[in-house]
């Protein structure tokens, strides 16, 4: 029997197997906002959940958690991708060439075809010539920027509104607006009432100007899942990068589909960066290192779909509302946040037995709390890089338990052993 024949079954849950159901799920929602309620009525930062954050920080989450899906393929066929970032930049010199042209969808393929060739150029090197995948990956990242500015020079100088470092305006995709009740929401977000004004702006910043390209991002996320995890197509995907010798016994191509898993990342990092350029334009250093945040969004999630979102959503959050944060006091505010989300880092780490990391996570909750109480007000410099320094913070203390793929990274020879 081969891989092919063989029936999708749902592995063994053991005893202490933590299942994280949907109503869990809501109640973690639920309780992350009222925790933001809670924290808005203390420092009366409003704009903290206003509608126009929320919708920055959706905008933020998009290319963050694509890079993350782009990773997601890749490494779950055993090919370590750090080219996110490359691949991300030739997705958005492609959607600014083609964009300004013929159109944004035109744009939208046109970087996810530079993404698949990126993710082709480092099958070509790790897969089929065995070279590192690190080594391949940053190869990548360091000739992509060179090329792209070399190109636009070539190509946009010239070009009605371009320049030698950016492509002349691109056009947008359909938003979508729910007519009267996105402005109810809208005006009950300013009421400033405590939980039900936060749960308006939350509504109000996904339901008003939502890009049709954001809802295809959601259904690309959802969509993954389903085919890695409910298909024979994910089975035969993941099984190349957790036993890619055993796969080979069954029948498995292995070499193909680990170049199906490189083209689909690399068609993932094309469409994020083509989000970043749809209804602006193309702009050499655009991706500002989103690559490498969707990469640690996707450890965060310990290499799942949702895991992954939720870190992507964590960073856009802190982005979108430094965008928002006129006065100051939003950012003061995540310093309070920061203080509650690590102390119930450092209760889970406790639990786990990981002591050491629940004193770091303490000790650095209890210096964010002080500072909280002795400042009113943060540094610019220190306002910009917030939301690296927040997601990298907690993300690097709560991700203790992960589980890569077992073949990740690893060299694959058909026939060895």
């Amino acid at each position: 029997m081969t891989v092919e024949d063989a029936p999708i079954t749902r592995p063994v849950v053991g005893a202490r197997s933590r299942t994280i159901t949907p109503a869990i799920r809501l109640g973690l929602v639920f309780a992350g906002l009222l925790v933001i309620s809670l924290v808005r009525t203390v420092t009366g930062a409003t704009n903290l959940d206003s509608v126009g954050a929320i919708q920055s920080a959706i905008i933020a989450a998009v290319p963050i958690a694509m890079a993350g899906l782009s990773g997601l393929w890749s490494e779950r066929a055993g090919v370590v991708n750090i080219g996110l970032e490359g691949m991300m930049i030739l997705g958005t010199f492609g959607a600014g060439w083609a964009g300004y042209q013929w159109g944004p969808w035109a744009g939208v393929g046109f970087g996810v075809i530079c993404g698949v060739l990126g993710g082709l150029l480092l099958g070509l090197a790790a897969i089929t010539f065995g070279v590192d995948h690190i080594i391949a990956g940053v190869a990548i990242s360091i000739v992509a920027p060179g090329l792209t500015l070399f190109l636009s020079q070539l190509l946009f100088a010239n070009a009605p509104g371009g320049g030698d470092q950016q492509s002349p305006p691109v056009g947008d995709v359909f938003k979508i607006t729910v007519p009267g009740l996105s402005d109810w929401l809208n005006t009950l977000q300013g009421k400033g009432w405590f939980l039900v004004s936060d749960l308006a702006g939350l509504l109000g910043g996904s339901l008003t100007q939502l890009s049709i390209l954001t809802v295809l991002a959601a259904l690309l996320i959802a969509g993954s899942g389903f085919i890695l995890w409910r298909t024979r197509f994910g089975l035969r995907l993941r099984s190349v990068g957790e036993a890619p010798y055993a796969a080979e016994s069954l029948g498995v191509n292995v070499v193909r589909y680990k170049y199906y898993g490189v083209m689909i990342s690399g068609a993932m990092s094309g469409f994020a960066g083509a989000f970043l350029v749809i209804g602006q334009n193309y702009i050499n250093g655009q991706t500002a290192g989103r690559g490498f945040i969707g990469l640690a969004s996707l450890i965060f999630g310990n290499w799942r779909p949702g895991g992954m979102a939720a870190g992507a959503l964590l960073f856009g959050y802190t982005d979108g509302v430094r965008l928002f944060d006129t006065d100051g006091t939003a950012m003061r505010a995540f310093l309070l946040l920061v203080t509650v989300a690590l102390v119930l880092v450092a209760v889970l780490q406790f639990r786990r037995g990981q002591r050491a990391v629940s004193a770091v996570a303490l000790l650095i909750a209890a210096l964010s709390l002080l500072w909280f109480l002795t400042t009113t007000s943060l540094p610019g410099q220190l306002v910009t890089a917030a939301p690296y320094a927040i997601t990298l913070l907690v993300m690097g203390l709560a991700s203790q338990r992960l589980r890569p793929p077992k073949a990740d990274g690893l060299t694959y020879r058909k026939g060895g052993a």
